[in-house]
């Protein structure tokens, strides 16, 4: 079976990435690579010793990436056994690195509360791309929340703007939400890159469309929700 070029539909399911993964070995980072976001990373996870998880981590070296930059404990998941097993593999000899077969949805390997940052770069969008996606998405954001510990964040870099994302997040779990956004590969040249610095938040208001003030109509960005696990206030 050749992988073809599949419907969006398909980047929901396992099968389509163990068939991707199996015919395309080389090193691939969705969305952006970690130089373009060290500087977000450094302000909202500054101690390197705390444990960071990877979801969705494929074959992208930005794991690697962050290790070369001094953080010490990054543990990566993915539903691929193909990926995973490629990837325990490449990286046998780095203790700071930990690859694991998981579902997003179901993370019960992981006590609560045994992370201080969960990373995502294209995980929940491709779980909205595929059946029961919505179901599927608040159990994610579920798990996410779970794992986290109080105060710990959860970055999402993702196409989707403040409309289709913020109601989500919201309605997941009790976050904090700071918008940060940066322009796409390839997009350096493009009249409507914006020219605040990717460490400068956006003001968000319920709709989003404070966004469409500061960025216009058709920005060429990623979005970056920096969603932070506020403890549950006692009765």
């Amino acid at each position: 079976m050749t992988l073809g070029t599949p419907s969006s539909q398909a980047y929901g399911e396992p099968w389509y990435w163990d068939n991707r993964y199996a015919h395309e070995s080389a090193p691939f980072d969705w969305y952006q690579k970690y130089p373009a976001l060290a500087s977000l990373i450094h302000l909202y996870v500054p101690h390197r010793h705390e444990r960071i998880l990877v979801v969705g981590c494929g074959n992208s070296v930005f794991s690697e990436d962050m290790v070369n930059d001094g953080y010490e404990d990054v543990v990566n998941v993915d539903i691929s056994s193909v990926v995973i097993e490629a990837m325990q593999t490449k990286y046998s000899n780095c203790q700071q690195l930990k690859y694991i077969k998981l579902d997003v949805r179901d993370m019960s390997p992981f006590q609560a509360g045994s992370f201080a940052a969960v990373i995502d770069k294209g995980t929940l969008d491709s779980i909205l791309c595929g059946n029961n996606s919505r179901q599927n998405a608040t159990q994610m954001l579920g798990e996410v929340w779970r794992v986290l510990k109080d105060k710990g964040v959860y970055i999402l870099i993702t196409y989707g703007a403040p409309v289709y994302r913020l109601g989500l997040l919201k309605e997941s779990c009790l976050w904090s939400i700071k918008l940060h956004v940066i322009a796409k590969f390839g997009a350096e040249g493009s009249s409507e890159q914006p020219t605040r610095a990717l460490t400068d938040p956006i003001l968000l208001d319920e709709s989003g469309s404070s966004v469409e003030d500061v960025l216009g109509k058709n920005p060429d960005v990623h979005y970056i929700y920096v969603c932070t696990k506020e403890p549950k206030t006692k009765d």
